[in-house]
C-alpha cells in the first residue's frame, strides 16, 4: 500500500544547499538561544513549544532525520535542556546528509546530439 503523494513528499530528503544549511543552523541557534534565555524564567510550556517549532522548521529545511527525535526528547530533561542540543543535532544531520550525498551516484548526463556539418 503506497502512502498518499502528499505524505510521500514529507519524507523525502531535499538536496542540501548552502542556503538550507545556513537556515537550519540559524534555526538551531535561535532555538537554543531562546531556551537558554527563557529557561531560568520557568515558564511552563515555552521550552516545549520552542522544541516543537524547532523540530518542524529544521525538518522542513533539511528534511526529517531520526536524530531529531532523541534531541526533542533530551530537551524535556530539566538540566540537559540548557545544552546546545539543537545545534549539535543539526550539525550531525548535515554531516550525515553530506556524506550520503557524496556517496550517491550522480545520474548520468543525457546523450547530447551531435551536429555534423
Amino acid at each position: 500500500m503506497n502512502p498518499p503523494a502528499k505524505w510521500n513528499r514529507v519524507w523525502q530528503k531535499p538536496p542540501l544547499t548552502r542556503t538550507r544549511i545556513i537556515l537550519a543552523l540559524a534555526i538551531a541557534v535561535i532555538a537554543d538561544g531562546l531556551q537558554f534565555i527563557l529557561g531560568p524564567l520557568g515558564w511552563v510550556g515555552v521550552d516545549q513549544a520552542i522544541d516543537v517549532v524547532a523540530m518542524v522548521l529544521v525538518s522542513w529545511t533539511i528534511g526529517f532525520h531520526w536524530l531529531l527525535l532523541p534531541t526533542f526528547a533530551v530537551e524535556l530533561i530539566p538540566i540537559a535542556d540548557e545544552l546546545p542540543t539543537w545545534i549539535a543535532c543539526v550539525a550531525a544531520v548535515i554531516a550525515l546528509r553530506r556524506h550520503q550525498q557524496k556517496a550517491e551516484p550522480k545520474p548520468p548526463e543525457p546523450d547530447k546530439p551531435t551536429i555534423e556539418i
